[in-house]
């Protein structure tokens, strides 16, 4: 009976027995046996999913079972076995994994329609992006300095006034617009500032601001298109740089909580801004600033605005309108008279 002691000289005789078999295989039969192997083992069929694991467990079995009869007849295979189990499987084989498409459920949101989809406002830029100023040159008396500071302002004066969110949803001063102007012009500005006696003047009307309670922006995004012009002027003495604008700002707005009365708001800007030097000063004053708006009540003139939808009680001033409907994306449409009017569409 062999003790426990002798277990080791047996494995390392076994050990040196192998290593002498093995040493008599050239390495080019070697690699010759190893490709034969790998042509063998590339064609056998692949077992789609959790079935692979059993056929592949019945395959182990029978391996070992048949090892040492394969073995003693064929010593000669033992390379050729051992190169095959050692060459790794392609990463590009099929995974045992589960198939993505049968367990991850496919998330499909459907595409909302942009808000302006369906008019000219879908190719206009967004926000400022749209508020772009000419290059400034020297002219009127005022240095190209002088011009490029009034051209920014104008810049400011329109975005402040059409597309600060405060001033847009606030029935409080609209201060981004005030610190802009001119200290003389702000002062007559908060003088007439949501005044509502007949014959006067509501500087209201000289910002966006739609009643308190009956609008909520549907995006984020407000479009803008429109251009500005500037050339030398004199007037009263005084001579600078008149600067011309002409601008489109399209709103997307629906009932607090109902978005399903969601429509566009268009508000027209046409305006005149002097640019001059007084005392050593620049001074950039407003000289004409006319707001037309489509899509919002005519029977209504508080300075805000209050969105028409569809579910609106019928406005009366707009029914009395008889002229054509004017389409209220054409830049070139003149202002026309204060009052009200028909669009031909929004």
């Amino acid at each position: 009976m062999t003790s426990a002691r002798s277990i080791p000289h047996v494995s390392d005789d076994l050990d040196e027995r192998f290593n002498a078999l093995t040493a008599q295989i050239s390495a080019e039969e070697r690699r010759r046996m190893s490709r034969a192997a790998r042509r063998g083992w590339a064609n056998l069929p692949w077992v789609r999913r959790r079935r692979r694991r059993w056929v592949a467990a019945l395959v182990g079995v029978t391996v070992v079972a048949g090892a040492g009869t394969l073995l003693a007849h064929r010593p000669d295979l033992l390379a050729e076995v051992g190169a095959a189990f050692s060459t790794p499987v392609s990463e590009a084989g099929p995974s045992t994994g589960a198939v993505p498409e049968e367990t991850t459920p496919v998330d499909v949101k459907p595409v909302e329609a942009s808000p302006f989809e369906g008019s000219p406002a879908m190719y206009y830029a967004d926000g400022v992006k749209g508020l772009v100023m000419p290059s400034p040159e020297a002219t009127g008396g005022l240095s190209e300095k002088d011009v490029a500071t009034a051209l920014r302002r104008t810049r400011d004066l329109l975005a402040a006034s059409h597309l600060d969110r405060k001033t847009l949803l606030g029935a409080g001063r609209p201060e981004a617009f005030l610190k802009l102007l001119h200290p003389e012009e702000r002062a007559w500005f908060l003088r007439h500032l949501d005044r509502r006696r007949p014959g006067e003047s509501d500087t209201r009307h000289w910002v966006v601001a739609f009643a308190p309670k009956t609008a909520d922006f549907t995006t984020k995004t407000i479009k803008v298109d429109g251009r500005v012009a500037y050339a030398p002027f004199r007037k009263d003495g005084r001579s600078g740089v008149r600067i011309k604008a002409n601008y489109l700002f399209v709103y997307a707005v629906r009932r607090p909580g109902q978005p399903d009365t969601a429509r566009r708001v268009l508000a027209r800007r046409t305006g005149e801004i002097l640019a001059y030097r007084a005392g050593g000063e620049l001074v950039v004053w407003i000289d004409r600033w006319n707001r037309r708006t489509t899509g919002a009540r005519c029977d209504v003139d508080d300075g805000f605005v209050h969105p028409y939808y569809p579910d609106s009680a019928p406005d009366e001033e707009a029914s009395k309108a008889t002229a054509a409907p004017t389409d209220p994306y054409d830049h070139d449409r003149k202002p026309g008279k204060a009052g009200c009017g028909l669009a031909s569409r929004s």
